[in-house]
């Protein structure tokens, strides 16, 4: 996380070297930027923007994805150009070169021939701007307490937590570094090959226990990810077959954390450790083809997929406690293996002149075969547990078979329908085989040329075999429970969507209504009803050939039902869950007539609001704290065109959100918890920019997608 002096030096270091490339070609004199009528290559267009933005307040969240989680004033370049010469062209785009989360791409070839594609972006991730911590400051994988900390039973009991805490930020940078290039040796035959690089550095949160206490630590993580994309496809007018190898190799600069046990502790557990996300490689090779029949326009398509996910990093001690007699490890690596499988047949087809018909079948296989051991245990670093497990290599097969198609029964009405089946086969799941069966139905009314009316309606129906309650039992949960997503379940739900776009008429509006019911009929405990009420409303006006206003606004209630039992029998305690949602927005753009102002103001608002009410059978009613959140958002641009190539643009951003959450206390509010204090979010900030862009070249600049 840079500050924003460091921002505005990496700003001017790194943006001429990007755009000098594109700007070079241009080959243009600043002197005489302010002219109107002054020659340029007719093979070269580009605009760049320049500019600065104050920001008013330190927002983690409103800096989230955007670069701006500071207050101060940053230094912005963009530009995008286009180089053409007989079938030659290059391409570039840069977009916010001086903020966190900047963009360049650059792409270059001749058509038919070759071409070569460059790629850097930055990605910001803001969480928390409001943390603190005891921890020195995690810069590997081991956190250390103060020299003069003093261990404590409770966190109200620790003397020194008020005076050792320190801010740590929690969020992480990405990087994105992509290059391709493609070879097309003959009309018909392309090879290609991709490459990308990504690499996530930063803080996140994670927790470690010893029994009864727990702390949240700052992790530090370094993760880097390559992946490469290459195959050859040969196309023909009615044909194409595709050949193609990925793979996607993780790596983790820190695969454990170890830390010092703020707590009061037993001897020997003084220091702990956890293992982090280790290692990795997938690698697959697929087959993928179409081909287009004459007969009833018929299109076949196919894809065959086989890979391999491995992960042989060296694993941990049991723990670190030297008091404590262990055996040893039954293998030094996992040799973790899955083989995957993936399947996929599709045959689109128009039988008569006003039907359409799809058949579509897929088939996926997860194989894990990762050996089994037997593991001894050591609960909380103290003791160790005689009985041993073993892990469990998760396994599932998934096929899905489905069929839709399309009639115009009349010239203002059409007909659609499908149906789909899912079959899935687990190993080790309290589930080991569901089937899912799905219809919907959809009927289009288009009686005016300016009405389209859709109404679309649908069940599903996820059958099991049995819920396996001895396994159940053997993870120690309660025979009576069944999970929301290996549960039977029902499934219905209609949906209307009303258009009105008159052709004659500035106006147009759209508004749709949904309402879905959950059962989970065959549920004694865990979630057993769930109901969503949805509706969204859009209009448009087009006020006159120099103005347009929008308005939209939208809702959703979500309710649901669980069941859950204190004393390990049947349920004793409910819980009603209501979540509702509401957003509000408008906004307007407006041209001055001479075409040298235009102005555009953007507003929304969105609330939120979740409930939870408890009953218990031996504490009565009772209900926890609301979770709310209300965001305000504004934007207003302006842009005026000084001449045909220099323009000046300003903004005004503001945003205001706040967020209630009882989950977010002080480090000493939980007495065997010690967090890291984060505030729910609660901020008001400006940004206010100045800009100006100048264009190179002749003519408007259309990049393609």
């Amino acid at each position: 996380m840079l500050t924003p002096e460091k921002r505005l030096l990496r700003t001017l270091v790194i943006a001429p070297l990007l755009l000098g490339s594109g700007i070079a070609q241009a080959e243009v004199d600043t002197s005489d930027w302010l002219c109107e009528s002054c020659p340029f290559d007719d093979g070269y267009r580009a605009e760049v923007d320049g500019g600065i933005t104050s920001v008013s307040d330190e927002a983690a969240r409103f800096g989230n994805g955007t670069g701006y989680d500071s207050d101060g004033v940053y230094l912005n370049l963009d530009g995008h150009g286009r180089y053409v010469s007989d079938d030659y062209r290059l391409d570039w785009y840069a977009e916010d070169l001086g903020l966190d989360s900047r963009v360049y791409e650059m792409e270059a070839g001749k058509q038919g021939s070759f071409g070569v594609r460059l790629g850097y972006s930055e990605l910001p991730y803001r969480r928390f701007d409001t943390t603190q911590t005891v921890f020195n400051a995690p810069l590997s994988d081991v956190l250390t307490l103060p020299s003069g900390w003093i261990p404590a039973a409770r966190t109200t009991d620790m003397t020194e937590l008020g005076s050792s805490l320190r801010r740590e930020d929690i969020g992480s940078d990405r990087q994105n570094l992509e290059f391709g290039a493609s070879w097309q040796p003959a009309q018909a035959l392309r090879l290609f090959a991709d490459y990308r690089r990504q690499n996530r550095d930063g803080i996140d949160i994670t927790s470690g226990t010893n029994y009864t206490q727990a702390a949240f630590l700052p992790r530090w993580i370094d993760y880097t990810t390559d992946q490469v994309d290459t195959g050859v496809r040969y196309a023909t007018e009615r044909s194409y077959l595709k050949l193609a190898f990925y793979g996607s190799y993780f790596s983790n600069q820190a695969v454990s954390l170890t830390w010092d046990t703020p707590f009061a502790s037993t001897p020997g557990t003084e220091r702990m450790q956890l293992a982090t996300p280790p290692d990795n490689k997938f690698q697959q090779v697929s087959i993928s083809g179409s081909h287009r029949a004459k007969a009833w326009d018929t299109v076949l398509a196919f894809s065959l997929a086989s890979g391999t996910g491995e992960q042989d990093d060296a694993l941990l001690s049991y723990t670190l406690n030297p008091d404590v007699p262990t055996a040893p490890l039954p293998t030094r690596t996992l040799d973790g293996e899955v083989k995957t499988s993936n399947y996929a047949f599709t045959v689109t087809s128009r039988p008569l002149p006003r039907a359409r018909v799809k058949i579509a079948y897929r088939y996926d296989e997860r194989d894990n075969a990762t050996p089994r051991f037997d593991w001894n245990r050591v609960v909380a670093d103290l003791s160790s547990v005689t009985d041993s497990e073993q892990n469990i290599p998760y396994s599932f097969e998934r096929s899905t078979f489905s069929l839709s198609g399309e009639l115009r029964v009349w010239k203002d009405i059409r007909v659609s329908g499908g149906w789909d089946r899912k079959e899935v086969e687990r190993d080790f799941q309290e589930v080991a085989e569901q089937t899912i069966d799905a219809g919907w139905g959809q009927l289009r009314w288009r009686p005016l040329a300016w009405l389209d009316l859709r109404l679309k309606g649908g069940a599903s129906e996820r059958d099991i075999d049995r819920y396996n309650e001895e396994l159940a039992a053997s993870f120690g949960q309660n025979p009576l429970l069944r999970k929301y997503n290996l549960a039977y379940r029902y499934r219905s739900y209609g949906e209307l969507i009303a258009s009105i776009t008159p052709l004659e008429s500035p106006l147009s509006f759209t508004m749709t209504a949904l309402y879905a019911d959950d059962r989970y009929n065959k549920s004694m405990l865990g979630m057993t009803d769930s109901e969503e009420v949805r509706a969204t409303a859009d209009l448009s006006w087009a006020v006159s050939e120099n103005a347009s206003v929008y308005f939209m606004a939208g809702y959703d209630l979500i309710d649901s039902l669980q069941l859950g039992s204190e004393q390990f029998s049947y349920w004793d305690w409910s819980a009603t869950h209501e979540d509702r949602f509401e957003h509000l927005g408008f906004g307007f753009n407006w041209r001055k007539s001479d075409g040298k102002f235009d102005l555009s103001v953007d507003y929304n608002r969105g609330d939120g609001e979740s409930r939870v009410d408890m009953y218990s059978l031996s504490g009565g009613d009772s209900r926890l704290p609301d979770l709310t959140s209300t965001l305000d958002s504004a934007r207003i641009e302006a842009l005026f065109r000084i001449n045909e190539r220099l323009q000046g643009t300003a903004s005004l951003r503001y945003e205001r959100f706040e967020v209630e959450d009882y989950a977010l206390v002080t480090p000493d509010t939980i007495s065997t918890v010690l967090t890291l204090g984060a505030d729910p979010y609660d901020y008001d900030v400006w940004a206010v920019g100045l800009g100006v862009r100048y264009s190179f070249g002749g003519g408007t600049i259309e990049l393609a997608d």
